[in-house]
């Protein structure tokens, strides 16, 4: 049957579902995703490199994790499902940080237009990747992950992200933001 992701009308209400898969093409329909930012002890922030076959924007270096809720998930658990399937890490104290950001980009003919809400996560483990997701992690202080947005291979939703984290502070600095600025379609 496969992954189905969340449509949504502009306002961010659920408007049905569709297979993920068949979903990512040059008119993909807005649609809801996250982003997670996974902390250490240390306040060190894991950053991935996306597998080099992925449809979707493959081998870019982003934040530690993606994903799609599947209808009628909530965010944590979609959050705990995801970096548990791509990177082996059980998370804790999931921090709801950029409850609003939405992007549009496109990679080689392929969209992406989500809207993503984006948390930290604080992990006690190393990762153990799953090569059909990710082709690469590295551990960077807070100056380094800043330092991504200008290396090459970048990915756009990063750089957006960044723009808005980076007014925050360290990423162990980040507050909870408010839960009700988050698209109908989710719970937290």
């Amino acid at each position: 049957m496969g992954e189905k992701i969340v449509l949504l009308d502009e306002a961010g209400q659920p408007t049905g579902t569709a297979p993920k898969a068949e979903s990512h093409h040059k008119n993909t329909p807005f649609h809801l995703a996250f982003s997670s930012y996974l902390v250490d002890a240390a306040g060190r922030v894991l950053i991935s490199q996306r597998a080099h076959h992925k449809a979707s924007f493959p081998s870019v270096w982003t934040n530690s994790a993606c994903g799609h809720p599947a209808p009628g998930e909530g965010l944590r658990e979609a959050v705990t499902r995801r970096v548990r399937s791509e990177l082996g890490l059980d998370v804790r104290d999931i921090t709801l940080v950029l409850p609003g950001f939405v992007y549009r980009a496109e990679m080689n003919g392929v969209v992406e237009h989500e809207w993503c809400p984006v948390v930290r996560a604080r992990v006690d483990e190393e990762p153990v990747r799953d090569p059909d997701e990710v082709e690469a992690f590295e551990w960077r202080d807070w100056q380094g992950v800043q330092a991504l947005v200008h290396e090459p291979g970048a990915s756009p939703w990063f750089i957006e992200q960044m723009e808005h984290l980076v007014k925050l502070g360290p990423p162990l600095e980040w507050e909870q933001a408010d839960e009700g600025l988050l698209p109908p379609a989710i719970r937290w």
